[in-house]
């Protein structure tokens, strides 16, 4: 019984082979035809493009746009260690800290503390990739490249070493504009028109361990990536390798058009294991726009408390689909406000374009230039409506207004938009954050949106005032930091020591 059941599957085998290879063996004298070929559809599925033989042209052309980016740092950036993030962890921007942390194991050769930062640290300085746009020597890279530059150089590919001053820099979206101060007429790369697909092609060229002009490949793995980096987060995931001294550099499609901007990696160990991401040019080209005429990014503001629409709420909300935006404040005097949104209002769309949740919504109105009038779709109550908004701009203090007493507070000062937890369907003790500004020192600790506040000072908290009124006094004691007690999203209760920023401004 069994020699027969092998003997069947190994003629099966021997079927299969000589169809899908063309091949006549195993004692077969002619094709045999497969019983599912009366299923195969009318029109097969076309055989996709063949990928490129070479990325040798592709290589030839975009090079000599690509630039070492060499820094020497401020005396107060040396030696840097942060004792919760290893050696140098003060020189990862803090909006990136925690993604280093919790894909890193340890220390090693994998950037600060071993966490994949794609940035090398030199004994004085250093060193990242950037890219020339523009003949007369506009030059981009990372923010965490040159944060704490004292000088910076760039090396072009003939070799030359030239100075560059910083013109402007974004820490939200990890952007910064250089220009090489000597003039010239310099060759430079353009942006791609179009976003790429998952699957294509992509090459970055950068300057990893300090090896400037090195060529890597590899695809799109994935976009939309949310690494926790930012507020803004919207990665392209590639899987050609980045290392340390990648930050900064291009991610070119097969034409040669920029389409990213290497930014970060996940590895343990700081070396390459294929998850790699990038700022799509989309985002590069906006800020880089601002900042070439501005020397700083300003953006359109709302003026709401938005939570993303959970399967739950979408069901309790009598929704068909877990999407959109719900509002969960509208802050007193802001535009969302004074065109009428409140609580409870699912924004849908911003001028016609669907809103599939609340990062987008961010991202869309952080798109938008301060004066802008947007139309937004709504639902309120199961019923449509619209309302046209003229944006403001989004405050750059780094505060963040906490619901139902917003005019000042110590969670302003940690960088934390708070809610009762009650209130937005997240147990019924604590106080729930619902926003964290990524530079604060609450984000720096690890605090994330969705966690909840049990203690403050060793006493609960269940509303915003709670909190405040434990920070004061915390204050008014002398104390610099501020212990508390905090529920992740999974249920993890952990202590956590805040220092306390006595900055108002």
């Amino acid at each position: 019984m069994t020699m027969t059941v092998r003997r069947r599957a190994y003629a099966s085998v021997a079927a299969a082979a000589l169809v899908a290879g063309g091949a006549v063996g195993f004692g077969l004298t002619e094709p045999a035809t497969p019983a599912y070929a009366q299923a195969l559809p009318k029109t097969p599925i076309e055989a996709p493009e063949h990928p490129p033989g070479s990325f040798a042209n592709v290589v030839d052309k975009v090079k000599p746009g690509v630039v070492a980016v060499k820094v020497k740092l401020d005396s107060s950036a040396d030696d840097d260690d942060d004792s919760s993030g290893g050696p140098n962890m003060q020189q990862v921007p803090p909006q990136l800290r925690e993604f280093f942390k919790r894909f890193g194991q340890g220390g090693g050769q994998g950037g600060p503390g071993g966490r994949g930062m794609p940035q090398q640290r030199g004994e004085r300085g250093a060193v990242g990739s950037g890219f020339i746009i523009s003949g007369d020597g506009y030059v981009v890279t990372n923010n965490h490249v040159v944060d704490k530059a004292k000088t910076v150089q760039v090396t072009l590919d003939d070799n030359r070493t030239l100075d560059a001053k910083v013109i402007g820099k974004d820490p939200k979206t990890d952007i910064a504009l250089l220009k090489i101060t000597e003039g010239g007429s310099y060759p430079y790369v353009q942006f791609g028109k179009a976003a790429p697909r998952v699957g294509d092609w992509v090459v970055a060229i950068g300057n990893p361990f300090g090896l400037g002009g090195t060529v890597t490949a590899g695809i799109v793995s994935a976009r939309g990536r949310d690494i926790g980096a930012g507020p803004y987060d919207d990665f392209l995931q590639i899987d050609a390798p980045i290392n340390k001294g990648n930050s900064g550099g291009p991610t070119f499609n097969v034409n040669g058009e920029v389409v990213g901007v290497n930014t970060a990696i996940a590895s343990p160990s700081g070396g390459s294991v294929g998850l790699a991401f990038a700022i799509p040019a989309e985002t590069v080209q906006a800020v880089v726009d601002q900042l070439r005429t501005d020397g700083k990014v300003v953006r359109g503001y709302l003026g709401v408390q938005v939570q993303p629409v959970t399967k739950d709420i979408a069901e309790g909300l009598g929704l068909d689909k877990a999407k959109g935006a719900l509002v969960d404040h509208a802050e007193s005097g802001t535009p969302a406000a004074k065109a009428g949104l409140k609580s409870g209002d699912v924004i849908e769309s911003v001028n016609g374009a669907p809103v599939n949740d609340a990062r987008e919504l961010s991202r869309r109105i952080a798109g938008l230039k301060p004066g802008t009038e947007v139309k937004l779709a709504y639902l309120r109550n199961g019923k449509s409506d619209t309302a046209t908004v003229e944006l403001g701009t989004l405050p750059t203090d780094g505060k963040v207004a906490s619901r139902g007493d917003s005019s000042s507070g110590g969670q302003l000062r940690l960088g934390l938009s708070l809610a009762p937890a009650s209130d937005v369907g997240l147990g019924d003790e604590g106080v729930a954050v619902m926003d964290v500004d990524p530079d604060g020192p609450a984000a720096a600790k690890g605090i994330a949106q969705g966690d909840v506040i049990l203690d403050v000072a060793g006493s609960s908290v269940s509303k915003p005032s709670d909190v405040q009124a434990q920070i004061r006094a915390a204050e008014s004691n002398g104390r610099k930091a501020v212990l508390m007690r905090v529920k992740s999203a999974k249920g993890q209760t952990r202590f956590v020591a805040v220092a306390l920023n006595k900055k108002e401004g």
